[in-house]
């Protein structure tokens, strides 16, 4: 199956446990893979039949964004079920750091792999 690849979509939004996270905005950054046949579209150079990168960037921001969310998990679950129910996908990888969580690393997170 061919794969289709976000890579680093930043995402600002209220990420966190403590009541102090609660009341700021943090970065995530997601990495995601989707499962998806992109032979029809190269074959027939067509954006109706390709998987539309704009459009699952800007979904997955939109659903982010808008409402707290306590763990990095639940970030990871909530957007493989949105990608996986809105979006002609089969197998999706996402992967979700939050930098600057944990002293002397880069990032910490989570990364899931969900199937339809």
């Amino acid at each position: 199956m061919d794969k289709v690849f976000i890579d680093h979509l930043e995402v600002y939004c209220t990420i966190g446990v403590y009541e102090w996270e609660k009341q700021i905005t943090q970065k995530l950054v997601l990495d995601l893979e989707m499962d998806f046949d992109t032979q029809a579209a190269g074959e027939q150079d067509d954006m109706s039949l390709a998987l539309d990168y704009a459009a699952v960037s800007k979904r997955v921001t939109d659903m982010i964004s808008t409402r707290p969310i306590g763990l990095v998990e639940a970030v990871a679950e909530q957007t493989a079920q949105l990608l996986l129910t809105e979006f002609p996908i089969l197998r999706v990888r996402v992967r979700v750091t939050k930098p600057g969580a944990v002293v002397n690393a880069r990032g910490v997170g989570v990364e899931i792999i969900r199937e339809a």
